[in-house]
């Protein structure tokens, strides 16, 4: 039987107290902070819990937020044993951006890290083969980061494209 959002909240404050934050919306948009260090720790709880059984990490994304001074990971957990489901959120230093790596929790997780790792320059501690799997090893920056600028050209190819606004026919 799934367990209502505010029940898996209360089982992962039970556990670890501060270390998770309020539980914001409801239902399947039910979402926790936790602090980063605790991350891995947390998620293996809700794998091997058996009232919660997460066994799927369905996406795991970041989001800069320069204005804020972080960027945040989202977790997006599910539990095909009891049907419910959690998002967890880690908000990490703009300017340092390191988080556990949970790819020994899900193994899922071992592209998807790469990935906000490729684009937004997230630091996975611990994760067994970080390195670039969209952007060629040598590009520069983070380009999902709301600050980044693209270089003119790369080794000598222009990156700079027409906009579809300014073709003609178009108005």
């Amino acid at each position: 039987m799934p367990v209502e959002g505010a029940g898996i909240h209360a089982r992962l404050t039970d556990r670890f107290g501060d270390a998770v934050g309020a539980l914001e919306g409801t239902g399947n948009d039910a979402a926790a902070t936790v602090e980063p260090v605790r991350i891995a720790e947390v998620c293996r709880f809700l794998r091997d819990e058996p009232a919660l059984l997460f066994d799927c990490l369905s996406n795991l994304s970041a989001l800069d937020y320069p204005d804020k001074g972080v960027i945040q990971v989202v977790y997006n957990l599910f539990s095909y044993k009891h049907r419910h489901e959690i998002t967890l959120k880690v908000d990490v230093a703009r300017a340092h951006p390191v988080v556990k790596t949970v790819e020994r929790v899900w193994p899922a997780a071992n592209w998807l890290e790469r990935e906000a790792y490729d684009l937004l320059g997230v630091v996975f501690e611990g994760h067994s083969d970080l390195r670039r799997i969209l952007l060629p090893d040598d590009w520069i920056g983070w380009p999902l980061r709301k600050d980044y600028v693209e270089a003119p050209e790369y080794h000598g190819i222009s990156t700079v494209r027409e906009s579809m606004l300014d073709l003609p026919g178009r108005s």
